[in-house]
């Protein structure tokens, strides 16, 4: 088997079977905000762009390049379609001119003439009606699996479709949290550094389930190359940046004793057989031009794209929009759609776009009586300070995610009253009648009692973590009374099912268990 790079996460995979193009990525994301890092716009693509199969892992548009699928990938390639519970990916794909699926059900192994893969689908709400996967594929000699930024809860759903030789993991930070909110210089040091460790510590627990023979950091960090957003670039080994680079992870790995880890760029490949991989690069300046001086090498990568990224800030918007007509409008008729996410949120979310006065324009969604109006000053669970021309920009594309579109821009400071409330954020993701509809019949079903339970030192606990449902059989760490999910390090007391460390704690989200022989 042989792999080629691209960048991110983006490779294309030659088999005796068949290739495969998982993930290409060539076009900044999220309002010029997201850049593949290393630089690919290089990369000669012209060897990848008639493969036999195309797996698009989700919708988020570091993954998904829609300009770059149009213009450069054959549209006989067959598309493996993940086993998704509502149908965006395969639509957005049929709109590019592919008309070749292979639905993939979830975990199980697909043959494909001598090919095999198998598709690890993600449906949970807060993935959004997007959804998320990761791909193993195997040529009957040798497998890989390609976790981009999925993150699977059951340590058996990726361990019984092994043994791998090579593992492609995500590691670094694709998030706007703590980054975007206005927290304290202290509390955002202290956040940063948490959030750092603890994406690091997920992905080496996904390292030690998978136990591939080689692992290969991807999928981030991404290189952020608007000036307004330079400073988020991780350029010296900072403890509380959440972008650190692959080197940081290598090294990471070697510190617990796993030295199978190894570096790649855009246009390396990879030789898989089995026993044996073998990595070649273009030439050693492509491995170490981009760590070695990241400051100057990103400054260069600026320049080259700053006519691009001026050209994308005068397209965020054409002319005014009522912001607060066209979002009543909109949203209205969502939230009377939706009684368990207005529970959920129990408050105002303020959309400001206009500075410190009342009565500018700017938007107050109101969960409690499910309403759209404009903001006056009122209380709020979350106020969201941004550019009106990206709010403008959402109004005028109708963007059903603004999740992935305007929050992962980090083009916007945050404040909250309160913790992290998941409720929001998933409205935002959901933002179509459809969408919502999936949205509250996951809420409805997940609200009845736990199924399933475990026993550990003299407790009997639900199996699985009510955040994201990470199965705490295998990642639960239970101290002092307490049990820590390590998929995202929600802490819960046993006694009284209280969230009391996560992004929720303080929320309605409650951990059933109970004492045995008590």
């Amino acid at each position: 088997m042989r792999i080629t790079f691209l960048g991110h996460v983006g490779m294309f995979v030659e088999t005796a079977h068949g290739s495969v193009l998982c993930d290409p990525w060539f076009t900044p994301a999220y309002f010029g905000s997201w850049f593949p890092f290393p630089r690919n716009d290089r990369l000669d693509v012209t060897p990848f762009e008639r493969p036999d199969y195309l797996y698009l892992s989700h919708l988020h548009r570091d993954h998904f390049d829609p300009a770059w699928l149009s213009a450069h990938v054959d549209r006989s390639a067959r598309v493996l379609l993940p086993d998704f519970e509502v149908p965006y990916l395969e639509q957005e794909l049929r709109q590019l001119g592919f008309s070749e699926f292979i639905r993939c059900p979830d975990g199980e192994v697909v043959g494909l003439d001598g090919l095999e893969v198998a598709i690890l689908a993600q449906n949970d709400p807060a993935d959004g009606p997007l959804g998320d996967s990761a791909i193993v594929i195997g040529d009957g000699a040798v497998r890989i699996l390609n976790q981009n930024d999925a993150r699977p809860g059951d340590a058996a759903s990726i361990q019984d479709l092994g043994p791998f030789d090579a593992q492609f993991v995500q590691f670094s930070g694709a998030i706007w949290y703590p980054v975007a909110y206005s927290f304290p210089p202290e509390e955002l040091d202290r956040l940063g550094r948490l959030k750092r460790s603890n994406q690091m510590e997920r992905a080496l627990n996904y390292v030690r389930w998978a136990d591939a023979a080689a692992v290969f950091p991807c999928a981030g960090p991404p290189a952020f190359l608007d000036p307004d957003l330079f400073h988020l670039n991780d350029l010296d080994g900072d403890p509380a940046n959440i972008f650190p680079d692959q080197p940081v992870f290598l090294e990471l790995l070697h510190e617990h004793g796993i030295d199978t880890g190894h570096l790649i760029v855009p246009g390396s490949v990879v030789e898989l057989s089995p026993g044996s991989c073998e990595v070649s690069h273009p030439d050693d300046r492509a491995v170490s031009e981009p760590f070695e001086d990241k400051r100057a090498y990103l400054e260069r990568y600026a320049a080259d794209w700053s006519g691009w990224l001026d050209a994308e800030r005068s397209g965020w918007s054409d002319a005014p929009v009522d912001l607060v007509a066209e979002l009543a409008d909109w949203f209205g008729p969502l939230l009377q759609a939706a009684p368990l996410t207005r529970a959920g949120i129990g408050g105002v979310v303020v959309l400001d776009v206009g500075g410190d006065q009342a009565g500018d324009g700017s938007v107050a969604i109101d969960f409690v009586n499910g309403e759209v109006r404009e903001w006056t000053g009122e209380p709020y669970v979350y106020r969201v300070e941004v550019d009106r021309r990206l709010v403008e920009a959402c109004v005028r594309d109708h963007t059903e995610d603004w999740v992935n579109s305007l929050f992962l821009s980090a083009r916007f400071t945050a404040h909250r009253t309160g913790g992290f409330n998941e409720y929001v954020m998933t409205f935002f993701k959901s933002l179509s009648p459809e969408r919502m509809a999936f949205v509250e019949q996951i809420y409805a079903q997940a609200s009845g009692e736990p199924d399933e339970w475990f026993e550990r030192d003299g407790w009997r606990i639900q199996r699985y973590c009510p955040h994201r449902q990470g199965d705490l059989v295998v990642c639960g760490r239970i101290e002092d009374g307490q049990i820590t999910c390590l998929l995202h390090h929600w802490t819960f007391d046993l006694e009284s099912g209280d969230c009391i460390a996560g992004n929720q704690r303080g929320q309605d989200v409650r951990l059933e268990a109970e004492r045995l022989g008590g």
